[in-house]
Order: structure tokens, then C-alpha cells, then sequence
């Protein structure tokens, strides 16, 4: 969820998929393979999206340090029954690679012209593209140890350790360190990925992710029309992965349509997620600074001051996330039961409506609100819940650390649905979380994954399997760790000093 301050009236009825859809060239022209789905995914994706109509505002005329610090550069919320809610680019690409080699300083000005002519072809908005680059350990153990040691910022609350640490199974992630979880439909174990950098190109358009895609993996000399040659990487990077999220109101219930998925008509048609519950409340996610190695006066986690090589830097998670959707809106799944183990119990934020099954069952677009980090406690011990049942809501549990004191967000979120193939042993597409998260340090995710699941309060209270949040429908198979430098050293950060 991208932070955004300004809003406009709007509804849930009133803000649907009636907006008119971009007259496109066709998928297998674009060659849109290329993004690791199928030609009928990619083609009903271009089909029931379209590129929103965005109020224009002027931009700053600098592009922001923080790299994903784009609110200036987004239109205003939309208020919908009451809540602010505000949607990002309805299209991101997650593109990893590898380093064939260490990168050299020659090297490093290649990535940086390629950068900046990416931003001088395409708009600075989402209309044209946002693309930020971030980096793994692998890429920081190619460099001398001492400049990690001297440079990478380190917790204020164990000076010994650093920001930037590479990720861990979640407590509820299938891994042999997890001997007890097992996942009903799909008991796939997570990996820790190994990958070099990480892309993250977004924009309303499909197409243009492609033709940066493209660009940059040296398959096209055209970049937004213009015969331009693509930077020359075939001897430095090998891309590993190619990862689209769509984020659009009723565009998921479309794909499943589109897809005869048995339980398509119980996913709500105005949702622009899997699960039915709109993510993009604008009270969920903080200001981009308090994500940042140096925080602000709400909270701050690492040793980075003004003047340090990686002020407006952050940490970015990504993983791969199956979701079982068969389990989630199974025949005993009514919205009621939804809507606590994706919230909270006390109180449910909706009872839904008369026929809990039928186009999600209730609403899509629900408050967000946070309760204090003691919320999670007093549900898993069954004070206040529904039918005084001991309960565990996916939302409260993330907020027992993932707030200030002050009650702001120390996180931003940028997750959405995926369908393709990735990770299925055999070869079916399925509904996918692709996940990203900016965090000012390695280890509060860590924290914030743990949370999430409560495993703590769970055991310690008695919480059954069927009242105990999202855990069991969700299963992780990639997951890792990057440092995202600010703007200034985005091109092989460090490189300078070898």
C-alpha cells in the first residue's frame, strides 16, 4: 500500500471496472510471454484492465531519493464507504538477476545511463514508469568485507548486527526448520533466494513494462518509440526471474471468471485482491521516511544520520506466495469467519451480508483500524470476540510491532494478486500474493512475519487451527532480502571504493 494523503469522495459501487479500456496491441506482438505468464493469462490480464484516468497535478520537478517515495507523483485517494483508499500503478514487474561477474566502475555508469534513460523516455508517473533497482547480499559479499562492515547501517538495538540481513522462513513457512507446519493443498517448502538485484518496474501500462523489460534484458532497441540501444549486459547479469502483479478493482473475480475457478463467484467482483478485502486502506502504510536506515521523530532503528552513504536507504522483502483460495472459500468459510481471520474479532468490522457466500459475502472495502499492539492478546484469549471464541486476525496480529508509539506505520506494503505457474509442481496457474515491503531493517520484518502469525498467543491461549487467521491458506515459496540505496548510489552502490 503506497502512502497517499489527499482524497476524493468516491464509493464502493460507484468506483468500479466501468472505466474504459486502453486500446492496446495484441499480447503475442508485444511478445509478453517474456513475463513468465502464458499467453491466455497475459492476454485476459490486457483484457479486463485498463489504464485509469488520473488527475493530473504537478509533480516535483526532482525525483525522490527514497526510490519508491512516489506519493508526490500519484493522484489523490479515493474515499470509498468512508475509508481512504488509494491505488498505486495497476501493473508491477519484479525482475531478479544474477551477477555474472563482479561489476566493475564501468559497469556502474552503464546501469546509471541506463536508469536515467529509462526516466527520460517515460514520464515520472503512472502513465509512464517508476522503476527502482535494490540489491541481495550476494551482491555486497562480491565487494571487500570492509566496506559492508563500514558502511551498511547497523540496529541501535545491537550495534554488532546490521540492517540488511538476509530473510528466514516465516513460522508458518513449509522449511525443514518448521517440522510441524504443513500446508493442506499446496506443501510446497520455501527457498531463500540467492538473486544479485532486484527490478521493480511499475506503471498503469502493461506494455510499457514489457518494453522496459525488454530493454534492459537487450531483446528490443526501442524504448517508448524510440530507437534507442539497449545497455549491454549480456556478460554481467543473468535474469533469473520475471514476477506481475495487477492491482485493479474487480480484476481478479474477472481472471477467475475468465478461468472457470470453481470458487470464482464467492470472490467479491469489486475486490482488487484474491481474498476479497481491499489492502490499500491509506491509514496502513507510513510516510516513506519513517521505512527509511534513518527513520523520523515517529521511529528510528539503525545508526544512519544526515551525511551517510545509505541516508534514504531501506530494506525491501520480496517473496512468492501461493494462496489457497479452494480452502479459503470453502463451503464452512462464511464471511464472517473471513473477515476475523483477515482482521480482528473484536469487534468484527462487518457481519456481511444475508447470503455470506455469493460475491465475497459482504463488503470489500473495510476499515483498517489499529487497536494498540495488547489487540492480538485479547483476542487470541477470547475477550470480546465473536461467540467469545479465542481468535487470531491476520491484521492485528502484524500490528503488535509493525506501529510507532504514536500509532504510525513503520512499513509500506506494495502487494497484490499474481496468476501464473511459478513454484507449481505441476505446471497449473494459480492465484498468487506477489509481495513487497519496504522496512527500515532486516530484523523488524523478521519480527512483523512472526507476528503475524502469533504463534506465540496461538499456543499459549488455546487458539484452534479454524479460528487462527489467514496462516493456513497461504503458502510462501521464494522469499529474500535487498538493500534499496537512495537515488544518488543506485548504480552498484560501494562499486566506487573497489
Amino acid at each position: 500500500m503506497d502512502t497517499q494523503r489527499f482524497q476524493s469522495p468516491d464509493s464502493e459501487q460507484d468506483h468500479n471496472e466501468s472505466a474504459p479500456k486502453l486500446h492496446r496491441r495484441t499480447v503475442l506482438k508485444l511478445g509478453l510471454g517474456t513475463l513468465g505468464l502464458s499467453a491466455a493469462t497475459l492476454a485476459a490480464i490486457e483484457s479486463f484492465s485498463w489504464v485509469p484516468e488520473r488527475t493530473a497535478h504537478a509533480a516535483p520537478a526532482t525525483l525522490p531519493d527514497i526510490q519508491y517515495d512516489i506519493e508526490k507523483y500519484l493522484p489523490p485517494a479515493h474515499n470509498i464507504n468512508g475509508i481512504a483508499f488509494r491505488f498505486g500503478p495497476v501493473h508491477s514487474l519484479f525482475l531478479t538477476a544474477q551477477l555474472q561477474r563482479t561489476p566493475t566502475k564501468n559497469d556502474a555508469s552503464t546501469l546509471a545511463n541506463a536508469l536515467d534513460t529509462i526516466e527520460s523516455a517515460y514520464p515520472f508517473s503512472p502513465q509512464g514508469v517508476f522503476t527502482f533497482i535494490s540489491y541481495g547480499l550476494p551482491y555486497f559479499h562480491r565487494l571487500p568485507k570492509n566496506l559492508f562492515n563500514t558502511y551498511i547501517p547497523r540496529l541501535l538495538s545491537d550495534p554488532q548486527r546490521f540492517a540488511l540481513e538476509e530473510a528466514v522462513p516465516g513460522p508458518t513457512d513449509v522449511s525443514p526448520q518448521n517440522p510441524s507446519i504443513h500446508k493442506l493443498n499446496f506443501n510446497i517448502p520455501v527457498v531463500i533466494e540467492s538473486n544479485d538485484l532486484l527490478f521493480t518496474i511499475r506503471s498503469d501500462s502493461l506494455s510499457n513494462l514489457q518494453n522496459v523489460s525488454s530493454w534492459l534484458q537487450g531483446t528490443t532497441d526501442i524504448l517508448n518509440g524510440q530507437h534507442i540501444p539497449p545497455p549491454d549486459f549480456s556478460t554481467l547479469l543473468t535474469f533469473t526471474s520475471s514476477r506481475l502483479m495487477f492491482l485493479q478493482k474487480g480484476l481478479p473475480r474477472q481472471l477467475a471468471d475468465a478461468n472457470t475457478l470453481p470458487y470464482a463467484e464467492r470472490i467479491n467482483p469489486s475486490s482488487p485482491m484474491w481474498m476479497g478485502f481491499a489492502d490499500q486502506q491509506v491509514d496502513g502504510s507510513g510516510p516513506a521516511t519513517i521505512t527509511t536506515f534513518q527513520g523520523n521523530s515517529s521511529a528510528r532503528f539503525t545508526n544512519t544520520k544526515s551525511g551517510d552513504y545509505f541516508y534514504d536507504g531501506s530494506i525491501q522483502h520480496l517473496s512468492h506466495v501461493i494462496q489457497d483460495l479452494g480452502q479459503f472459500y470453502g463451503d464452512t468459510e462464511t464471511f464472517i469467519e473471513r473477515c476475523q481471520y483477515m482482521f480482528r474479532s473484536d469487534p468484527i468490522p462487518s457481519l456481511g451480508n444475508k447470503d455470506q457466500f455469493k460475491n465475497g459475502g459482504g463488503p470489500a472495502y473495510l476499515d483498517n483500524i489499529f487497536q494498540g499492539p495488547n489487540d492480538a492478546q485479547k483476542n487470541a484469549q477470547g475477550k470480546g470476540t465473536y461467540q467469545h471464541q479465542h481468535r487470531m486476525g491476520h491484521l492485528t496480529g502484524l500490528q503488535r510491532s509493525s506501529r510507532a508509539k504514536n500509532g504510525t506505520p513503520i512499513h509500506i506494503r506494495m502487494d497484490g494478486p499474481g496468476y501464473d505457474s511459478m513454484d507449481m509442481p505441476d505446471g497449473s496457474n494459480q492465484p498468487k500474493l506477489q509481495f513487497t515491503i519496504f522496512v527500515p531493517t532486516a530484523d523488524f520484518f523478521v519480527k512483523l512475519r512472526e507476528n503475524s502469525a502469533s504463534l506465540d498467543l496461538v499456543n499459549k491461549y488455546g487458539v484452534s487451527d479454524n479460528n487462527n487467521g489467514i496462516e493456513r491458506f497461504l503458502t510462501a515459496t521464494r522469499r529474500q532480502n535487498f538493500l534499496v540505496p537512495p537515488r544518488a548510489h543506485r548504480a552498484f552502490p560501494l562499486i566506487e571504493f573497489t
